[in-house]
């Protein structure tokens, strides 16, 4: 049985326990394998509020590319992070898009790992 806190001491709080829960019934070998390619491709929450903030230099919507949201972030680009509010909104939400972003990540490597 797999530990998150010795292979994945990093993360914090539900996204924690959401990996934990996936990784619960693996094996310690196949816990590092998933725990290396999920950190290859998680983002982290300091990143993603950091990328939203660069709205007041001119940069809006990096952070909604950096999460995969290629559309949203075009928009945000043209908009100005739509007149600043949407990138407001994202300053308070960060750590959501965050947490649903890896955990879709997460779910991703575990179909692969499992085909």
């Amino acid at each position: 049985m797999a530990q998150i806190f010795q292979i994945l001491p990093e993360l914090s709080g539900n996204e924690q326990a959401a990996i934990q829960n996936l990784i619960k019934d693996m094996s310690d070998e196949l816990a590092q394998q998933f725990a290396a390619a999920y950190r290859a491709r998680r983002r982290d929450p300091m990143l993603i509020l950091l990328t939203t903030l660069l709205v007041f230099v001119g940069f809006a919507g990096i952070n909604r590319f950096l999460l995969g949201q290629i559309g949203m972030g075009i928009l945000y680009l043209l908009t100005g992070g739509l007149c600043l509010i949407g990138s407001i909104i994202d300053m308070i939400n960060y750590q959501n898009m965050t947490l649903t972003y890896n955990l879709q990540e997460a779910q991703q490597i575990m179909q692969t790992m499992n085909s």
